[in-house]
């Protein structure tokens, strides 16, 4: 590309950028390679990183068209809500799609929703009849709030792991801590948003 100063190369990586985040389409590492003729991938991502770092960009990690400019808000996606999750003690998972809610969400987060039933998250919140958002992960720390399968049952409660042992707790005293035996426990999601109806 000649000697163009780099801070002139780097107004034309955003120009490019931008232009094409308000086409609706975000460029690949690649796109940017090829449209500013860059001879290195490399060379278009360390530009990419340094307008992250000046936060003139912001990138959605793991996602080839990651970019997008601050402040935008992230997209809106239509996620299933499968049923109902116990929140008390286990009981049969079932999906059964019941429609879908409109979600922002950052990335390719795949998401689902639940309807709560039962009292034993209402210190965290979570009272019976509201619907959580889960963004299906199969791990999650320490704290969090997950949805949690024990064989064929599902809960919803806060994750504990001590020396390895998986605890669910409750957030309502009223309830035990459900601790599975080593290796039954499988972690389904972790929640992200509660909604409730207040009609």
């Amino acid at each position: 590309m000649g000697r163009t100063p780099p801070g002139e190369t780097r107004q034309k990586v955003f120009e490019f950028v931008r232009e094409r985040i308000l086409a609706g389409r975000p460029p690949t590492v690649r796109e940017v390679q090829e449209a500013l003729g860059f001879r290195a991938v490399q060379t278009a991502r360390r530009h990419l990183e340094r307008l992250v770092a000046e936060g003139r960009l912001v990138v959605e990690r793991g996602k080839a068209r990651g970019y997008r400019l601050p402040g935008e808000p992230a997209p809106t996606v239509l996620v299933p809500l499968l049923g109902r999750v116990p929140a008390g003690s286990l009981d049969t998972a079932v999906e059964d799609l019941e429609g879908y809610l409109p979600v922002q969400a950052p990335g390719s987060a795949e998401l689902f929703a639940l309807r709560v039933r039962g009292e034993s998250m209402t210190g965290a919140g979570i009272l019976p009849g509201d619907v959580v958002i889960v963004r299906h992960q199969p791990f999650a720390r320490d704290g969090d709030i997950v949805v949690a399968r024990v064989g064929e049952e599902a809960t919803v409660k806060r994750l504990r792991t001590r020396g390895g042992r998986v605890e669910l707790l409750p957030e309502n005293p009223a309830f035990e801590p459900i601790v599975p035996p080593p290796g039954e426990v499988e972690i389904l999601g972790k929640v992200i948003e509660v909604r409730r109806r207040l009609e």
